[in-house]
Parts: C-alpha cells; structure tokens; sequence
C-alpha cells in the first residue's frame, strides 16, 4: 500500500479537518469583495461609476523634463501616462498635480567574443513621481519605478537606432503602467 492509500484509508479524523479547515477558509473569504479598478461596477442599484477612475482623470501631469534624457523617451512617457489616467477621453477639473523626473541610460550587456565589439545593450529608465494636491500643495504620495529592456545590437547603423529606439519605447511603456497603477492603488485605498 502507498502513503495515499494509508491517508485515505485512514479513520475519518482526516477528513473531518479537511472539511473544517475548507469551511474555516470560505467562511474568513465570504466577506471579501472584487471591485474593478477602473471600470464601473453593478450593485444592488444599477452601474456605479468607480472612483478611482474619475480621481485618475483628475490629475495634472506636468511636462517631463528630459534633461537626463532625450525628448522621444519622455515624450512616450508623457502620452502612455495621459492615456492611462484619462482613458483616452477628456476631462473636468483638476484636483491633483503628478510630477514626473526621469532619466535613462544604455549599456553594453553582450560582446562578441573575438571582436570586442557589443552584440547587446539593456536601457534603463529611472524615474521618481509626486503627487501632490493642487488646493493645498500637500504631498501624497511619492515613488520610483524602473525598468530595463535589451536590444541587439549590429552592424546596420539604422536597424541599431531603431532598435535603441523601441527599447526606449518599451521602457517608457512599462514605467508609466507601474506609475498608473500605483497611484490607482493610493487611490483604490483611500476610497
């Protein structure tokens, strides 16, 4: 006989705990509740609205200074981060100021083995973002996010910008998710 033979062979005392511990665990789950983040939900009442939208489309992104960094990469940044609070879709008053320093640097992560020359390069982008409340200038919430992606790198003078290119783009892309989502949740909490 095996080890799982024996157990559920075994007196019903097994069992019995089994079937405490799943009515212990529904009974601590039942009063928790999924809420969609940015979408409306249905209640007892019809379609409500969520909040944490209408609080996302309220803030005033200031222009990312691309100091540290050149004007396609925070430009991206810029409009993903637009997008995302907005949903592509205008907005009323302001009530939050979100304020957004970046910089982004390349470096080699490959070379090739007889030539010395870079086969791969990964670029960073570092970023630290505020959000602060337009009425009373009071800081809310800050944090960083960071994100690296690789690209290849060849002999095509062309193919390496563009490739350079689009790892900036995938970057810019993925920090302002976590930037969004972060401050979806600040909102999500505070609600």
């Amino acid at each position: 006989m095996s080890l799982f033979n024996n157990l559920f062979q075994s007196s019903g005392a097994l069992r019995r705990a089994a079937l405490c511990a799943g009515l212990a665990a529904a009974m601590a789950l039942g009063g928790c509740q999924v809420r969609p983040l940015y979408g409306s939900s249905t209640g007892d009442f019809g379609s409500q609205p969520s909040p944490v939208a209408a609080e996302l489309a309220a803030i005033d992104l200031e222009s990312i200074s691309s100091q540290y960094a050149n004007d396609d990469a925070s430009r991206v940044l810029y409009n993903e981060l637009t997008y995302r609070f907005e949903r592509g879709a205008g907005s009323g008053a302001k009530k939050y100021r979100l304020k957004v320093l970046m910089d982004i640097g390349s470096s080699e992560v490959g070379v090739e083995q007889f030539s010395d020359v870079p086969s791969a390069y990964t670029t960073t982008m570092n970023s630290t973002f505020v959000l602060s409340d337009l009425a009373t200038d009071e800081t809310l919430m800050t944090g960083r996010a960071f994100k690296s992606a690789s690209y290849d790198f060849s002999n095509q003078r062309f193919a390496n910008t563009r490739a350079y290119r689009d790892a900036q783009e995938r970057v810019a892309k993925a920090v302002a998710d976590d930037i969004a989502a972060r401050i979806a949740g600040y909102f999500a909490s505070q609600s």
